[in-house]
């Protein structure tokens, strides 16, 4: 299967690279092949997959150091988000700065998306991923968290303590260092990915609050998801287009003639950035499928319906391939962890 491609702020690689240097070892052959230590400065660098995550794995094999996300994630600060970072810190209440998250992180990443949820006294703030992130899932999603839970601990300062982290796989051999850099509880094995807090802190005043810069950042942020609009690849533009699609998605005819393109011409342009039609819409079903399963709010069959398979024994092979378990296994498991967490 071709490999996914997606855009990464320069920044943020230049945080992957700065870290290996300073734990005092050779830049792995992958960052000087791909020109990691060069990377000009403010700019988006459009990755492969699998070319990212073996520059990630390259890191830590080369560091030796299995925690390395949570150190990427530690030296992270406000200015390495941009403007959405900016947005954030001058928001009026950290309600209006989740809200900001949840719209401009794209701007920031294709990897993962953010919303919330209320819990009982407590809100959710969940982080889904939208690539497979596969061998190197665990060291992203550590240095994702951290890096926000960083972030709402500096805009709230320190007034709305987080009260646990979460993640979705096993307990590391550097669980301990985890806790200590998260200054919280850290529960693993869990349904989802991020963190909870307060529910009060949602409508509480923020120190730092300045409308004024704000409307400037928000105005920043609105011209870069334009900018990223225009100049996305055509596996983020057919992504987009099934994604906001309410009912049956598009056919390859009906998407090319969406763009004004020839099927054979989309067909070709999708292949030049390494998928196809057919892998988009097979990465777009595994999304939502996790997504419907997650939430609860539809039948397997439904899901199987609103998915466009013709029949439930359709969905339920293609995901055991996703996944390597049946939907409803996984949809047992996500209510279990759930009731535990």
């Amino acid at each position: 299967m071709h490999t996914l491609q997606f855009a990464l702020p320069v920044q943020y690689i230049r945080q992957i690279t700065d870290q290996v240097r300073r734990m005092n070892v050779p830049l792995p052959a992958s960052f000087v092949r791909n020109r990691w230590d060069a990377l000009p400065a403010g700019e988006v660098q459009v990755l492969a997959l699998d070319v990212f995550e073996q520059s990630v794995q390259d890191a830590i094999d080369a560091t030796g150091e299995p925690a390395f996300g949570l150190l990427v994630g530690e030296r992270m600060r406000i200015n390495s988000h941009g403007m959405l970072g900016y947005a954030t810190m001058n928001s009026a209440t950290l309600s209006e700065a989740i809200a900001l998250m949840e719209q401009y992180l794209l701007t920031r990443t294709r990897l993962v998306a953010v919303r919330h949820q209320a819990k009982g006294a407590q809100v959710q703030l969940m982080f889904d991923e939208l690539i497979p992130l596969r061998k190197v899932r665990q060291s992203v999603l550590e240095a994702i968290v951290l890096t926000i839970k960083n972030l709402y601990d500096y805009i709230t300062s320190g007034g709305a303590s987080v009260a646990c982290i979460c993640f979705p796989f096993e307990a590391p051999c550097y669980a301990d260092l985890a806790r200590e850099l998260f200054n919280c509880e850290v529960r693993y094995g869990q349904s989802w990915c991020g963190f909870a807090f307060p529910a009060e802190a949602l409508t509480a005043p923020l120190a730092m609050a300045d409308p004024t810069t704000l409307q400037q950042a928000i105005q920043a942020c609105q011209r870069e998801m334009h900018r990223m609009s225009a100049d996305a690849g055509w596996t983020a533009k057919l992504t987009r287009v099934m994604l906001e699609k309410q009912g049956p998605f598009p056919s390859l005819n009906v998407a090319a003639r969406l763009f004004n393109l020839t099927p054979r011409t989309l067909h070709r342009r999708l292949l030049e950035e390494g998928t196809s039609y057919r892998e988009v819409l097979d990465q777009v079903r595994h999304m939502l499928a996790l997504e419907h399963l997650k939430t609860g709010k539809l039948s397997i069959p439904e899901i199987a319906y609103q998915l466009g398979y013709t029949d439930t024994a359709n969905f339920r092979r293609a995901f055991i391939r996703w996944q390597a378990v049946s939907p409803a296994a996984y949809q047992s498991a996500q209510t279990e962890s759930a009731n535990n967490s």
